[in-house]
């Protein structure tokens, strides 16, 4: 299904041919996944009708959607606040996300292309080069697990993956800000890429999840100085 895109002006984008609700409802996931939006900020329907040039109807269908998913929460009659995950569910969301990205790993290496995988490299490449940028990198490696979940050719899975991300966007700052974590991330997603290019499925899902498992120490290390 199409998506609407925002405008430059942070506006959505009409004639798409998707409702307008609907495209509320991603462009707010897109600003969660952006860090646009953090734990704990607070979401007013008349705020974000604004921000996006749309009646409120739309954006009240939107954030009842984020709350029913159970990303925002409300905040005393003010509103909705962006959750906070507690230390439990970080580690279920990483569990889950383990599975996942080891499964696509698996099946990216039974069914991936010639061209898919140059993209991957392509990706891989671009991450190196923007060590300096903690943003620029956690959008390339969103760019990076979704093209592995596209080569993998099960669209079940690659819809469960997207929503496994934006929760991952709750969590805050990215875990490229860890010392010495892009240059490992590195080193694991080039480990990944050979072992698709390979066809070796069982590699590329013990590699795919032993990356997880190390983004996971990372991001309890961003917890436990917040």
């Amino acid at each position: 299904m199409a998506r609407r895109a925002a405008k430059t002006d942070g506006s959505i984008v009409r004639g798409a041919g998707v409702a307008l609700g609907e495209a509320v409802f991603r462009s707010l996931c897109e600003a969660l996944q952006a860090g646009s939006y953090r734990a704990g900020d607070r979401l007013r329907e008349e705020e974000v009708a604004q921000r996006l040039k749309v009646s409120r109807t739309p954006v009240r269908e939107a954030l009842g959607r984020l709350a029913a998913r159970g990303f925002v929460e409300p905040a005393g009659g003010r509103g909705l606040i962006v959750r906070n995950l507690d230390i439990s569910e970080v580690l279920e969301l990483y569990a889950m996300r383990e599975i996942m990205e080891g499964a696509a790993a698996r099946l990216a290496a039974e069914h991936a292309s010639a061209p898919e995988v140059d993209a991957l490299r392509d990706i891989a490449q671009a991450l190196e080069a923007s060590e300096t940028d903690a943003a620029e990198m956690a959008r390339l490696n969103r760019a990076f697990h979704e093209a592995i979940c596209r080569a993998a050719r099960n669209r079940y899975l690659d819809n469960a993956s997207r929503e496994l991300q934006d929760w991952i966007a709750l969590l805050g700052p990215t875990t490229f800000t860890v010392t010495g974590r892009p240059s490992s991330s590195h080193r694991e997603h080039q480990a990944i890429i050979d072992a698709i290019a390979a066809r070796d499925g069982d590699r590329a899902e013990q590699l795919a999840r032993a990356h997880i498992r190390e983004a996971l120490r990372c991001r309890l290390k961003l917890l436990q100085k917040q």
